[in-house]
């Protein structure tokens, strides 16, 4: 399927597709899918002025995330890897397309799946805003809900920084983002909430997620690009706050290579992406100032243990959150992750968790399946040695600290062994 993804049917380039895509914008039409449209209202309601690239760059984000949802797995030749096929409308197509394999590269990466990517023109180019006052934030951290990004944004202020906050909403996490932004410093610091709110007919349910980490790094790029520092020669900073072990997210046992190993904020994934905004001299600098530190380490060390203590309960890890009606299940790989850092540094958990006893093994609890790969990875990293059990997790030559990445997820799995000591897994 090759999905064509444009600004609306009036300005659709002369391309053949087998699905349009509206970006920006809802036709109201359900043979066509739309991505966007509340991101445009909310730019123009906050009086923004993006970059004319960071516009392109979420419409190539939007396009992904939508071909995503629309290209079903278990359709694909070996039931998981799939052929999936864009056409995205920017502003400078010729330009773009000089990235096209750059681009192709970072999805493969990403997805796992073989992609084909190229630019055509009538990208959106939105009137400018009025002007406003200067935009004197020094860069721009997202601010998801969880309790890393939480804590790198409290140490961003601390350390005397201004960031303007930037979130993806969904369910469940939207009131929380803004009382964290509330709470950062005095009169609280700017917060900008967005959503895909991606629909494509036929949708895959549920819809992949694996896509999703490029729209949440295009919506910081936009925001960065509103900034008065964007403009000057130093580029400017985007903080995306993630523990180390959940960014190099090695698979606990061998079936979890695919489905459940994502690549969210992987070194590789990064290095990719930064790669892509300097070829487009996007003035934007990615950086995770957490790669080399486990969650229980970036607990103890937070610059203001006060403030954690106060929000780290409102903040949100599970990967199970809606299915348990907006509650920590305790079990799935973050929850235990989470609990663990807890445990590593000292400090009382008062998540409310709905199973909260890790040692029952039964059917009524679906066996616990994580916690068993759990116990399993820190079996065996502890008889092969951390190094053989990561295998070719880090063998990349854009991760030139893997050293040091190594002897951090060591350290990560065991945070996890004393969680599963403590709490009785056999």
């Amino acid at each position: 399927m090759k999905l064509l993804c444009a600004r609306s049917a009036k300005k659709y380039p002369s391309v053949a597709s087998d699905l349009r895509v509206d970006l920006f914008f809802n036709s109201g039409f359900n043979i066509r899918g739309n991505a966007g449209a509340a991101i445009a209202r909310n730019v123009r309601r906050a009086k923004l002025n993006p970059a004319q690239r960071a516009w392109d760059l979420l419409s190539l984000a939007l396009a992904v995330v939508a071909a995503d949802h629309a290209h079903h797995r278990s359709a694909s030749a070996d039931g998981w890897t799939r052929q999936i096929h864009i056409a995205v409308a920017v502003s400078d197509p010729d330009l773009w397309n000089t990235q096209s394999a750059l681009v192709e590269q970072l999805l493969a990466f990403l997805t796992t799946d073989v992609w084909q990517v190229e630019f055509v023109g009538g990208g959106y180019a939105p009137a400018l805003n009025a002007p406003m006052q200067p935009r004197s934030e020094d860069c721009v951290v997202l601010l998801s809900g969880g309790l890393d990004s939480l804590i790198g944004a409290i140490d961003l202020t601390v350390a005397g920084r201004s960031p303007l906050a930037v979130s993806h909403v969904v369910r469940g996490d939207k009131a929380s983002q803004a009382l964290f932004a509330g709470r950062l410093r005095p009169g609280g610091v700017r917060l900008l909430q967005l959503n895909h709110n991606v629909y494509v007919p036929n949708a895959e349910t549920p819809p992949s997620q694996r896509s999703r980490s490029i729209a949440f790094l295009a919506y910081g790029v936009l925001a960065a690009s509103t900034l008065d520092c964007y403009k000057m020669t130093t580029p400017t900073p985007l903080y995306v706050c993630e523990n180390g072990f959940i960014s190099v997210n090695p698979p606990l046992t061998g079936s979890r290579l695919g489905s459940l190993s994502t690549r969210t904020t992987h070194p590789v994934l990064f290095a990719l992406f930064q790669d892509l905004l300097n070829a487009m001299q996007i003035n934007v600098q990615l950086t995770n100032p957490y790669r080399l530190q486990t969650k229980g380490e970036m607990l103890v060390n937070c610059a203001n243990q006060a403030l954690l203590d106060d929000l780290a309960t409102a903040s949100t890890s599970c990967g199970r959150y809606k299915q348990f009606g907006y509650k920590h299940c305790g079990r799935c790989v973050p929850c235990l992750i989470r609990r663990a850092a807890f445990l590593r540094a000292g400090r009382a958990d008062k998540t409310l968790y709905k199973y909260g006893d890790l040692s029952i093994n039964s059917a009524e609890r679906m066996r616990f399946d994580d916690v068993r790969a759990a116990k399993m990875a820190v079996e065996k990293a502890r008889a092969l040695g951390v190094d053989r059990w990561l295998g070719a997790s880090l063998a990349s030559s854009r991760i030139p600290d893997a050293p040091q990445l190594r002897s951090m997820v060591g350290r990560g799995l065991a945070e996890l062994d004393a969680l599963l000591i403590a709490s009785g897994v056999k």
